[in-house]
């Protein structure tokens, strides 16, 4: 990752343009640019842009800077290694995105079947959970293939290495989320949550689930090169950090209103910002990110994978922490990333379920195609099956279904199962019937 150019101190610069005379020029022509309808550009993409009239780079950031700083809303239960207060500001970039993701991730939002049916609704939630825990853990260094992983949790399958272990344990982590999904969030939960993610994966054992104490041992944060990226707050200050951060997840805090989904980035930032723990603070802070969405009525966060996205661009994830800190704890930079992966994310949810439906459409179109196979009561028991693999079916709910006499009905399903489309099994004192895992496969070829 390339560490961005950090901007020039502020307070120099308003000193150099009040010495200078220049001040009024650099309002006029500057202050402009740090409306809510431009784009929120730090330092290290704005010194490569052309600056307006015959301002230098460092003027015209200065006006800039100038602008943003009489909109910052700071947020006090949150502070910097220095003790200041980190803030953000609302640009419209922000305030379309948090829209966005409010319409669509919360409330009574137009979603397809596949979702809100409770005959799919687990298993996509599954889906989602094993998508989450995968690419978390592939960030923070799991080198297990997705095939593999898949295998080992719809199977069960106890892990064979610590990559494997990584993966379960994320796994395990969301489930507990969800779970906690209405409860306050406390120091003692955020501990377990790094306690279950941690389980079987340090050097030493006893750093699961309690914060660093020792600040010989304190894990700070360098780049490939050797150079000091970030160094977190000393071990004393951490049980106090973690107790306003947790307040300000729950929203019992002091502070002004901050929207849910901001909170919810923000306790993101700060987990990795504070690195409470030995390891295992990002996919602590990635889960405790879906902890606060899901408490505040996103639902449709259970089925989001934020860490397939950002895995696709590590380095700029790194970035927008870099940039938050180097500009004043300034957490506009981190908010605008952050918003676009989640919003990339129900993007990429509903292309995959208009993908699921389209699919199950010509299943359906192919199934009631079938020439003279199948009569119509199995027709449309497959057609059901396709859109619910989980579906369980009897004799007599079969016969209940189509008024068909007992021994019809078992003769409908014994033909499926002897088609090798249903599996037979018992249930109770009877034989019940469910569809092929592979159903799809063997009704499209």
């Amino acid at each position: 990752m390339n560490k961005p150019v950090p901007p020039p101190p502020y307070a120099e610069l308003l000193w150099r343009a009040s010495d200078s005379g220049r001040f009024s020029a650099i309002v006029a022509s500057a202050l402009p640019d740090s409306g809510p309808t431009r784009p929120y550009l730090a330092w290290d993409k704005l010194r490569h842009k052309t600056p307006p009239d015959d301002l230098t780079h460092e003027e015209w950031w200065c006006g800039i800077k100038l602008g943003r700083t009489a909109v910052l809303r700071t947020v006090d239960s949150l502070r910097a290694t220095d003790g200041r207060p980190f803030s953000y500001a609302l640009p419209d970039e922000v305030l379309a995105q948090v829209d966005q993701i409010t319409s669509d991730a919360s409330g009574q939002v137009s979603i397809d079947e596949q979702v809100t049916n409770p005959a799919s609704r687990d298993r996509y939630i599954v889906s989602s959970l094993i998508e989450e825990a995968i690419t978390s853990s592939q960030l923070e260094g799991a080198t297990t293939s997705r095939r593999v992983a898949k295998d080992m949790l719809r199977n069960g399958r106890r892990p064979r290495d610590r990559s494997e272990q990584m993966i379960l344990n994320n796994f395990m982590a969301m489930r507990r989320i969800i779970e906690l999904r209405h409860e306050p969030i406390t120091p003692d939960l955020v501990c377990e949550i790094q306690r279950i993610v941690t389980d079987g994966t340090l050097n030493d054992p006893t750093g699961a689930g309690v914060l660093q104490h020792d600040d010989r041992e304190r894990i700070a944060v360098w780049d490939e090169w050797g150079d000091l990226l970030h160094s977190p707050p000393p071990v004393a200050e951490l049980p106090e950090r973690l107790t306003r951060l947790c307040s300000f997840a729950n929203a019992t805090d002091s502070d002004a209103y901050v929207p849910p989904v901001l909170r919810a980035i923000a306790v993101h930032f700060m987990i990795g910002y504070d690195h409470y723990f030995e390891d295992g603070n990002g996919r602590a802070a990635r889960a405790l990110f879906y902890w606060v969405m899901l408490r505040n009525g996103y639902w449709l966060t259970e089925f989001l994978t934020i860490s397939s996205i950002l895995k696709k661009a590590p380095s700029q994830y790194g970035q927008s922490f870099l940039l938050t800190e180097q500009d004043d704890g300034d957490l506009t930079y981190f908010f605008i990333y952050q918003l676009s992966i989640l919003n990339r994310a129900i993007a990429e949810l509903h292309k995959h379920l208009a993908t699921k439906v389209e699919q199950l459409r010509q299943l359906s179109s192919a199934i009631r195609a079938l020439p003279g196979s199948f009569n119509h009561r199995q027709l449309a028991l497959l057609e059901h099956a396709a859109k619910d693999p989980t579906a369980v079916y009897t004799t007599r709910s079969h016969a209940v279904s189509h008024r068909v006499s007992g021994e019809t009905a078992r003769h409908d399903l014994m033909d499926l199962e002897d088609r090798q489309l249903l599996v037979r099994f018992k249930m109770g004192k009877q034989f019940a019937w469910s569809p092929m895992a592979d159903l799809h496969d063997r009704l499209s070829t």
